[in-house]
């Protein structure tokens, strides 16, 4: 069996969901030599989380963004952890809800995603500067 890990700091990125599988793709080459086995990836931040979702049409992260802010909103009064801005409670409430990971399956050197999926990084802060990510990958 053969393990990589490897951790990366991705660009820093505006509020929103952003496509990064080819990122973390580029960044683990030596996924290309196990046949069968699981990739993850672990963001290692609480107000950024990881989710698959549809990889083509760029709308559907717009409305990711727009849905998400309805369900969780700014400036709730209730809200006691504010310290660091009206963004700063809602955004470890998306991260939790997202997930701070994925895993999926390694099938002949790929991911094996369906036709429409890609990682996404979900960036709940209006500057959460750059993230790190802990790739690991393993199988045989």
């Amino acid at each position: 069996m053969q393990f990589y890990q490897k951790e990366i700091q991705l660009p820093e990125f505006n509020r929103g969901y952003y496509l990064i599988t080819g990122i973390l793709l580029k960044a683990l080459p030596e996924l290309k030599n196990i046949k069968e086995g699981q990739f993850q990836a672990f963001i290692k931040h609480t107000s950024a989380s990881l989710t698959i979702n549809e990889n083509a049409d760029p709308t559907v992260r717009i409305d990711f963004e727009s849905h998400i802010n309805k369900m969780i909103p700014e400036n709730m009064p209730y809200y006691k952890h504010n310290y660091e801005g009206a963004d700063d409670m809602p955004a470890h409430i998306k991260s939790s809800m997202l997930g701070c990971q994925v895993q999926i399956p390694i099938t002949n050197g790929k991911l094996n995603l369906g036709t429409w999926q890609g990682i996404y990084l979900g960036e709940h802060r209006n500057y959460g500067g750059k993230r790190k990510i802990v790739l690991t990958a393993f199988g045989n």
